[in-house]
């Protein structure tokens, strides 16, 4: 076959795959294209082929490579090994045993070799051995035979060891020398110049003289496992520094690449802020550089510890399989590049995240400055709404549409405040003032961000935001308050006005909430909940104080509100089934919230009236007896009747 086949419904990988398998030649790649273009395949199929041939070459290149890089590790270990004279350490320690013990005509021969770290010598090879104990034997230096050969490098032998008071016996070595049935023993130093490294013994299971031409021999054999243990030490050592080389060059190799990514970065971020590029082109650039996703979060979206870790550090912080480098600039928290994918970031492209905020930062404050102008117009035409209600409605609308804001839709109004402790402390001082100018830029910067307005007013910030359908005036304020705080690093309290339906069209209404907003706001503090964010409705029965009367909101309306929320749901149930509920609530509180006196005064069974109550928990909720929630069901019973009854007047 000259060539790969190249039927048209193969995948067009077939052919490439079939040359790689067999390591057909560079040149051989072109020609399923041109069999291709012979056969007049649609421009899709030859497309496909290209790209297939180019994937193909690069895993050519790749394997030939590796081939390569084998070729040469290998060749270069080879050389190392038949330098160093030695195949294998424990062949040659078993073969020298063996021989020892052949040699000498003993029954048992074996070798052991000292720790330094331990401070004791060890066994490492036997043969003859027949005891599990015996082989695991450890010498403390000067115990036993091997230890006082080990302590003084000299040889000593025994005709029977356990008679032998030369020696310190201990009830280790005892027990493993009985176990093996040891009785007479020669032991050798291994000596490499004056340093022992171990001992070579031969020993036998009965009394026996060793003659000094034996001493000899074994001394001789000994002399050739210390050669033999060298030679691997050297053959170890060999291999480390080898190793050592390929991870130095390896890392010179990455040192290179990582400064050629650092110095295109920094190419790339210059040209950037020249051309007045935006973060999401910083972004971009830097997981171009650095092969990886990266992001910019504001403050609030990420995660709180590493961003406080990484803006109290200065640098980039791992973050799970992340790393996080904080946006900041003169104190305040602008938000954080996420770059994603690379757990294990080297120290210079850390570097270059970390400069990439930077830039960033620098990027945000210029975008910040460039919209200082936007902001007071925002404010302005907020302290208009606020300050003149008699302003003419289309000119309001014309004014929030160059802000893109639509003052036709429903918007909440909110006072927001810092309570940190230097502002409650001390007013009017430089920390105040500048406390209140971060608040006033974070509230502008969310303001501008969700089509809204804010402006600086009695020692705090106003903000007007629309109200998605979905959303309530509670939640906005809770949300606002977290957000707040996390851009200004400090608590921030936000009280919330009800809805206002549309503020161009009723410009005295939003003047009016603002009032509730700020009334919400101090009761929040006098409650303790400083740092926290809510509307009248959070309050229960206090809501209705706090909200007071507004044009379009009469108090009939909050009424109702409070009831429904209230009790609601037993109004309902009564309408619906025809039941006493309520009746049997009003009963049940007026006689004391005792059973037995509610009974009388209904005229009914005391277990009609605790199943009536066992319905009303179930409705209300388990804590409808606590005080809190007994003192606003009492209220809303009663404000119930009074409805009801007017109602009943006017019909």
């Amino acid at each position: 076959m000259d060539g790969p086949l190249n039927p048209p419904d193969d995948p067009p990988e077939t052919p490439y795959l079939e040359l790689l398998a067999r390591g057909a030649p560079a040149e051989a790649y072109e020609r399923p294209g041109l069999l291709a273009r012979a056969g007049k395949a649609p421009a899709e199929r030859l497309a496909a082929l290209e790209r297939a041939k180019l994937l193909a070459l690069r895993v050519r290149g790749e394997l030939e490579g590796r081939r390569r890089r084998e070729a040469e590790l290998s060749a270069l270990f080879e050389t190392a090994h038949d330098l160093a004279g030695l195949r294998d350490l424990d062949a040659v320690l078993q073969a020298i045993v063996q021989r020892a013990r052949s040699l000498l005509g003993t029954e048992v021969a074996y070798l052991t070799l000292n720790d330094p770290t331990a401070g004791d010598t060890y066994m490492r090879v036997t043969d003859g051995s027949v005891s599990a104990r015996f082989q695991q034997l450890r010498l403390g230096m000067g115990e036993g035979l091997g230890g006082l050969v080990a302590q003084t490098a000299r040889p000593y032998v025994t005709d029977s060891y356990f008679d032998d008071p030369r020696f310190q016996h201990t009830r280790t070595i005892d027990a493993g020398v009985r176990d093996e049935g040891l009785v007479a023993i020669l032991g050798v130093p291994l000596l490499l110049g004056s340093n022992v490294i171990g001992v070579l013994f031969a020993a036998d299971r009965r009394v026996r003289v060793f003659e000094r031409e034996q001493i000899a021999l074994l001394a001789s054999f000994a002399a050739h496992a210390a050669v033999a243990i060298d030679t691997a030490h050297l053959l170890a050592e060999t291999r480390t520094a080898l190793a050592e080389l390929e991870d130095a060059n390896e890392i010179i190799r990455d040192r290179s690449g990582v400064i050629e990514r650092a110095s295109e970065v920094h190419d790339r971020l210059a040209e950037l802020v020249l051309r007045g590029g935006g973060v999401r082109d910083v972004a971009a650039a830097v997981a171009e550089v650095l092969s990886g996703s990266v992001e910019f979060l504001e403050a609030d979206q990420a995660p709180p510890d590493a961003l406080d870790r990484s803006r109290a550090d200065g640098h980039a912080v791992r973050h799970g399989e992340d790393w996080i480098a904080a946006v900041s600039a003169g104190g305040e928290l602008l938000g954080a590049l996420v770059l994603h994918g690379h757990p294990r970031l080297d120290p210079v492209d850390q570097r270059t995240l970390e400069r990439a905020a930077m830039v960033t930062s620098l990027l945000q404050l210029a975008r910040r400055s460039a919209g200082e102008a936007e902001q007071r117009v925002r404010g302005e035409l907020l302290d208009d709404l606020l300050d003149a209600p008699d302003r003419e409605p289309r000119l309001l609308r014309e004014r929030a549409a160059r802000l893109r804001a639509d003052l036709d839709a429903p918007h909440v109004v909110l006072a927001a405040s810092i309570d940190a402790p230097r502002a409650e402390l001390a007013p009017g001082t430089a920390e105040d003032a500048a406390d209140r100018q971060r608040l006033w830029s974070a509230a502008s910067h969310l303001a501008a961000t969700r089509q809204g307005l804010a402006a600086a007013r009695d020692g705090g910030t106003v903000l007007l935001l629309p109200l998605a359908e979905s959303d309530g005036a509670d939640a906005l304020a809770r949300r606002t308050a977290r957000q707040l705080a996390t851009a200004v690093h400090a608590p921030v309290t936000v009280g919330a006005s009800a809805p206002v339906a549309a503020p161009a069209a009723r410009p005295a209404e939003v003047a009016a909430s603002y009032a509730e907003a700020r009334r919400c706001l101090a009761a929040l503090r006098v409650l303790g909940r400083s740092g926290e964010g809510a509307a009248a409705e959070d309050f229960g029965f206090l809501g209705l104080l706090l909200a007071g009367t507004r044009d379009g909101a009469p108090d009939g309306t909050r009424v109702r509100d409070f009831v429904t929320r209230t009790i609601g749901a037993v109004v309902e149930y009564d309408a619906r089934r025809g039941t006493g509920l309520v009746r049997t609530l009003d009963a049940y509180f007026a006689s004391g919230m005792s059973p037995a006196r509610t009974k009388d005064a209904l005229h009914v069974h005391v277990n009609t009236v605790a199943q009536r109550l066992e319905r009303v928990g179930r409705l209300l909720g388990e804590d409808w007896q606590s005080p809190a929630r007994s003192l606003e069901i009492q209220l809303a019973l009663r404000l119930h009747r009074l409805t009801a009854g007017a109602a009943e007047a006017e019909r």
